[in-house]
C-alpha cells in the first residue's frame, strides 16, 4: 500500500451568512458574506498544491435549500478545479443538505462521489487501494445509529468511515445519528471522517475519529480557528493529522477591566490597549470583536449614556491597530463605584438615593416582563435592524435571536437608560 495524503473537511454550509455582520458600508459588507466561499477555495487550492489523494466532505456542504443557482454553481466551479487535476471529491450529506432539503441539483464532475441516502455503503479508490464507506441523510432528523449500520472492513484496504454524526453529543449541536466512540472503534475502521460538530475535536486516536470543525466561524458563538484536516497515510496507517487553518474572517471574544479607568478617555486607551494583541491576526484574514466592558468605574454613567459616540471611539481605536478590525458589538457590563453607606447626600435626593431607586426598578419582575415582551414586539417589526449595542447592523432577529441575547440587550438598554435619567436628574455625567 503505497503512501498518501488525504482531507478531511466538513460543515461548509455554503449559502449561510455571517449572523450580525451586515454592514453600514457595503463593500465590507460583501467581505464578511464571502468569507465561507473563499475559505473553501482556500482548501481547495490547498489540496491541489499537496497534491492531496482525495478529498472528504463529511455532511453539510450547504446551509440549506438554494435560493437561486449561484451557491450551485460555486461548488460546481471549486470541485471542477480538484476534478482537472485527479482528485476525487468523497461527501455525504448531513442535516443541512439532506436529500428533503436541496431540491435543486447541478450537474458534477464524475469524480464527485455521494453517499447514499437510503442505506451504508462502499467507495473503492483502487489507486491507494482506499474503502470510504458512508450514508447520507435522508432528511434533517436522523435518530438511528447508523455508524452500527455501516460495512465491514475490507482487509488489506485502508478503510475509511465518513459520517455525519453527534457522536456522544455537544451542547451545541443538535443530536443526529448518535453513536459511541466505542461503535466507531468497533467497525475496524483506520479512520472516521466525521462532521456536524463545528469544533475541531480528535475523540479517539487508534484509530483516529475526528471532526475538523467547519470552515468558516459564522458567527460570535463560533470562535478560534477554522479549517480542515490534512491526514498522512503510510504503510497502511495514519502518520499524522495535521489542521489547515483556511478561515477568512475570524470572531472573538474581548474582555476589558475598566476597574482603573475614572474618564471616558481613559476607559478608551484601555480598550485600545486590549484589542491591539489581535493586530496580528487581523493582517490575515478580517476580525469581527465583540467587546465587554466590566468593572466599577467612575465613567460609568458616561459610557452608558452615550453608546454611540463610545462605539465610534473603540471602533477607531480598532483601526488604528487594523484596518480589519471591527467591532461587531458592545457590551457595556460596567458599574458605578458603590457608595459608602455613611456618605451624607447634602443634596434633594439624600432621602432616596435615585441611583438605588432606579436599579430597584430595573430588577423588577413585572418591569421586565413587560420591557422584554415589548423589545421582541419592536425588535419582530424590524427585520435587517440592528440590535441595541450593535456596532453592525443586522444583528440576527426574531428568526435567529436567541434568549440569552434578549436578556443581554434588555439588560443594555435598561443601563443605558439609567445612566440618561441620573445625568439629567444630577445636572452631570461621572
Amino acid at each position: 500500500m503505497s503512501a498518501f495524503s488525504f482531507i478531511h473537511a466538513a460543515d461548509l454550509h455554503l449559502g449561510s451568512p455571517l449572523s450580525g455582520l451586515a454592514l453600514k458600508d457595503p463593500d465590507i459588507a460583501r467581505r464578511f458574506a464571502s468569507a465561507g466561499r473563499r475559505a473553501f477555495e482556500d482548501l481547495v487550492s490547498q489540496a491541489i498544491e499537496r497534491r492531496a489523494a482525495f478529498l472528504i466532505v463529511a455532511g453539510d456542504v450547504y446551509d440549506g435549500d438554494w435560493s437561486d443557482n449561484t451557491i450551485g454553481l460555486f461548488f460546481a466551479r471549486q470541485v471542477a478545479r480538484l476534478d482537472r487535476v485527479g482528485i476525487p471529491v468523497i461527501l455525504v450529506r448531513g442535516n443541512h443538505d439532506a436529500e428533503s432539503v436541496i431540491t435543486r441539483s447541478i450537474t458534477l464532475p464524475p469524480s464527485v462521489r455521494s453517499f447514499s441516502a437510503t442505506r451504508a455503503e462502499t467507495h473503492r479508490l483502487d489507486a491507494f487501494k482506499v474503502a470510504l464507506h458512508g450514508r447520507s441523510f435522508p432528511n434533517r432528523a436522523v435518530e438511528e445509529n447508523y455508524a452500527l449500520t455501516y460495512p465491514a472492513a475490507l482487509p488489506g484496504w485502508f478503510n475509511i468511515g465518513v459520517l455525519h454524526t453527534s457522536c456522544t453529543g455537544h451542547a451545541a449541536h443538535a443530536t443526529y445519528a448518535p453513536c459511541s466512540v466505542a461503535d466507531l472503534a468497533g467497525r475496524g475502521y483506520a479512520y472516521w471522517a466525521l462532521g456536524h460538530v463545528h469544533e475541531y475535536a480528535e475523540l479517539a486516536r487508534d484509530p483516529w475519529i475526528v471532526f475538523p470543525g467547519n470552515l468558516q466561524g459564522r458567527s460570535i458563538r463560533e470562535c478560534g480557528p477554522k479549517g480542515a484536516v490534512a491526514v498522512s497515510v503510510a504503510d497502511g496507517r495514519v502518520r499524522s493529522v495535521e489542521r489547515l487553518i483556511v478561515d477568512q474572517a475570524r470572531f472573538h471574544h474581548l474582555e476589558v477591566d475598566l476597574s482603573e479607568a475614572s474618564t471616558e478617555r481613559e476607559a478608551v486607551a484601555a480598550i485600545e490597549a486590549a484589542l491591539r494583541p489581535l493586530g496580528d491576526a487581523a493582517a490575515a484574514r478580517l476580525m469581527a470583536v465583540r467587546v465587554r466592558l466590566h468593572g466599577e468605574t467612575p465613567a460609568h454613567d458616561r459610557l452608558a449614556a452615550d453608546r454611540e459616540g463610545l462605539t465610534a471611539e473603540i471602533q477607531a481605536a480598532a483601526h488604528r491597530i487594523h484596518e480589519d478590525i471591527w467591532l461587531e458589538r458592545l457590551k457595556i457590563e460596567t458599574a458605578r463605584p458603590r457608595r459608602p453607606r455613611t456618605e451624607a447626600r447634602p443634596d434633594a435626593f439624600a432621602a432616596i438615593d435615585p441611583a438605588t431607586l432606579l436599579a430597584a426598578v430595573d430588577h423588577d419582575p413585572e418591569f421586565r416582563a413587560r420591557a422584554r415582551a415589548a423589545l421582541a414586539e419592536i425588535t419582530a417589526k424590524m427585520p435587517g435592524a440592528s440590535l441595541p449595542g450593535s456596532s453592525l447592523p443586522g444583528s440576527s432577529l426574531p428568526g435567529g435571536l436567541a434568549e440569552d441575547d434578549l436578556a443581554a440587550d434588555l439588560d443594555a438598554l435598561c443601563a443605558e437608560a439609567e445612566a440618561v435619567i441620573l445625568g439629567r436628574l444630577t445636572g452631570r455625567t461621572c
